[in-house]
């Protein structure tokens, strides 16, 4: 089985060490997208796992119409896909008396609206295969409307991705694609591996940060074609966090 995925926002972040994890599995090509700057080095490590790569700059805070088109041309020229792994989600931490309209437009507009419009563009290829695999990314406790302090929108938004993802999950189990979100935890350094991890402390009970390659293991789990029975599921990876420390609280 010759496999495609699609990967939002991997200039960057977790998703740029996630992408090229794909590779292992039986992904052949592996596209992502960008908002400013684009991704050589993440597009370097794909082609050297072993899989084809190419790019699409798809900025999530643009309108409706242009983020469609953009995704339209990236399916066009390197799809279908039978993979999305949505990792795309600004972060604002503010206490609510600081926070604007702006700020909101970009929570709701980079974080729930992205997550329509990519499966928006992907599931008509996915329902024609009768196969598809869709992971979104949540937030810690987003599941479960956990509050932190400073994470008033960017929580509601999270928790609206985890409540459309869990709903697409019974729409779209009859056509063979599953729906599922994973949670990470508190990953400050997104490059870091899991052996320099390991070597580090941190706050969780585990007592080490989380790596994205913690984060890859799950995404290649729940994107495995065997793995069709799990669906509309809220994975966390938080090393056993479940509270926010008051030190990453915004000032008052």
């Amino acid at each position: 089985m010759t496999r495609r995925a699609l990967v939002t926002g991997a200039a960057s972040g977790l998703a740029a060490g996630i992408a090229p994890l794909l590779a292992r599995d039986e992904f052949s090509h592996i596209a992502i997208t960008y908002r400013d700057t684009p991704p050589h080095e993440t597009l370097r490590a794909i082609e050297a796992a072993g899989a084809q790569a190419s790019a699409e700059r798809v900025a999530f805070t643009d309108d409706d119409a242009a983020i469609s088109a953009a995704l339209d041309a990236l399916i066009a020229r390197c799809g279908p896909f039978d993979t999305l792994v949505h990792a795309v989600g600004p972060l604002v931490v503010k206490r609510f008396a600081r926070l604007t309209m702006d700020d909101y437009r970009e929570m709701f507009d980079g974080n729930m609206r992205s997550a329509v419009l990519a499966a928006q563009a992907v599931l008509p290829a996915m329902r024609e295969a009768k196969f598809g695999r869709l992971i979104f990314f949540g937030m810690n406790g987003s599941s479960e409307t956990r509050p932190y302090r400073g994470f008033t929108l960017h929580q509601a938004a999270k928790s609206a991705v985890v409540a459309f993802a869990r709903c697409l999950a019974l729409e779209e189990a009859p056509k063979g694609i599953t729906v599922n979100v994973i949670e990470p935890g508190d990953i400050r350094d997104k490059a870091v591996t899991r052996s320099e991890a390991l070597k580090r402390e941190a706050g969780s009970p585990r007592g080490r940060p989380g790596s994205f390659e913690d984060v890859a293991d799950i995404v290649r789990f729940l994107a495995a074609p065997e793995r069709d029975y799990l669906t509309g599921a809220v994975i966390s990876i938080t090393g056993g966090l479940m509270e926010a420390a008051e030190r990453i609280a915004p000032p008052r």
